[in-house]
């Protein structure tokens, strides 16, 4: 059975298509979620030589063991930096795009055919040197002279290239005649025996499933698309395409299909344009947020209007809280960042009766076992028990408790950090979780990094269970 692969676009198209500029903490949940789902191929954005993008690219690629695939533009990328970016993926991969139809190769690059052959040549070598993965992307090849666009994907192999992607950039074609297209490059190119092809393929027709469809019943081993619907495939449409056809084209996905309605969701959730609202920062980016230092001299309007940019939406009390343990802290330190307001904030805000108390938990884990968390709750004097499994011991314990109290929160944040030093040394984590639009935050703290992980959880979900029940 041949095994169709996705290839996620999501982080590469993210920007003002969707209606916002993602911040780097979307960036990773969102790569983070894909990576849950298990999809072939996660592609990131073109960097911009911003050290935001750098640091982004580079946080994803250590966190996923999905492929990672960097876009580069051929006429303007840079490829050192973006290799640099994600080298230290599991499973990194270079994708140099590069347009082919003759109007684009004079408008983007101000080249002829033979001039831009050559540069694809130099491109992809370069790429092929750092990185043993790369992939060619031919923009706009079904407006391309049909012989030119052959010369260019041949070029692209003997250059190093192992992973062909062909685009219907405009989206003028009709199934059948995509279809026979891809067909047409198949039979004219010997090393497709040995080499990939993908397709990318616009949505301005409605008909970018059907001519999905119809490459890959041709040969194409992989389809390009979105978790979201944005002018390309979808995760969804896909996965329903080999669901309902599957059987019939000897067709099976890596994904996993029972998650992936409630993890596009989440995804759908990130992508929704930022509310313009007065106590927030709707134009911080990433490196405003990340460099955000407050002193004793902040006032309390200041502190809250951070706390906000931060995801909490306080009362007035508890933002009162949050100031007078933000001085106390601020007294002893030069300066408070982000990372010690959401301790602050967690610690001091919304200190609530506990619900849910922790009475026991077993965990195993290893690395030829799937993580099982088996927890033992009480609520009310009456004990309850819940067992998950998960990517680690951690997700595990995470989804233990979800299956006790019936309902999944996005995980908004999670950090873990050592209190004191020594082999036998205090973990403090803290999670942040959300619910009906609010974040709401709680820490835990032991020599078990795994009980405190627990315990933050518990503690958080007991302020989001006290809140609704008000």
């Amino acid at each position: 059975m041949k095994t169709l692969k996705f290839i996620d676009m999501t982080l590469r198209q993210a920007g003002p298509s969707f209606g916002k500029v993602l911040s780097f903490k979307e960036k990773l949940e969102i790569a983070r979620s894909l990576d849950r789902l298990k999809v072939d191929t996660i592609e990131l954005a073109p960097i911009s030589g911003s050290k935001a993008d750098q640091l982004a690219n580079r946080t994803i690629a250590q966190m996923v063991v999905t492929r990672i695939s960097a876009a580069v533009d051929i006429s303007e990328g840079n490829i050192e930096e973006t290799w640099e970016s994600v080298r230290i993926a599991k499973k990194p991969k270079l994708n140099i795009i590069a347009p082919v139809s003759p109007v684009q190769m004079e408008y983007i690059c101000h080249k002829k055919a033979p001039a831009m052959l050559a540069l694809i040549d130099e491109k992809v070598k370069a790429a092929r040197y750092l990185s043993e993965f790369v992939e060619f992307t031919a923009e706009d090849a079904t407006r391309a002279e049909p012989e030119f666009l052959l010369q260019a994907i041949q070029t692209a192999i003997d250059a190093g290239a192992n992973k062909i992607t062909v685009c219907d950039t405009a989206g003028v074609m009709l199934p059948d005649e995509f279809g026979a297209f891809v067909e047409n490059i198949m039979a004219n190119v010997p090393a497709f025996s040995d080499i990939e092809l993908y397709v990318q393929i616009s949505d301005s027709l409605g008909m970018a499933l059907a001519c999905a469809a119809a490459a890959v019943r041709a040969g194409a081993t992989g389809v390009k698309c979105l978790a979201v619907e944005d002018g390309f495939p979808t995760l969804e449409g896909l996965a329903q395409f080999v669901h309902v056809k599957g059987n019939d084209l000897d067709l099976a996905t890596n994904v996993r299909v029972t998650e992936l309605h409630r993890v596009v969701g989440q995804i759908s959730r990130i992508l929704e344009p930022a509310e313009e609202e007065s106590n927030r920062f709707v134009n911080l980016g990433f490196e405003e947020m990340a460099n955000v230092c407050l002193d004793a001299n902040d006032d309390i309007a200041t502190v809250s209007r951070v706390v906000a940019q931060l995801g909490y939406d306080l009362t007035e009390e508890d933002k009162a809280k949050v100031f007078g343990e933000f001085q106390h802290v601020a007294m002893k330190r030069q300066f408070v960042g982000t990372k010690e307001l959401d301790a602050i904030v967690a610690s001091s805000a919304m200190q609530v009766p506990s619900t849910y108390k922790l009475k026991s938990y077993v965990i195993n884990s290893g690395n030829v076992i799937t993580a099982t968390a088996n927890i033992l709750l009480e609520k009310d004097g009456t004990e309850v028990r819940g067992v998950g499994i998960g990517d680690g011991p951690v997700d595990a314990a995470f989804a233990a408790i979800e299956t006790i109290v019936g309902h999944h929160y996005e995980l908004d944040d999670f950090q873990v950090q050592t209190v004191t030093e020594g082999r036998d040394a205090m973990g403090s984590a803290l999670v942040k979780l959300r619910s009906a639009g609010r974040v709401y935050s709680g820490t835990g703290i032991s020599t078990d990094i795994i009980g405190a992980s627990i315990r933050a959880y518990l503690s958080t979900l007991n302020k989001i269970v006290y809140e609704e029940a008000v």
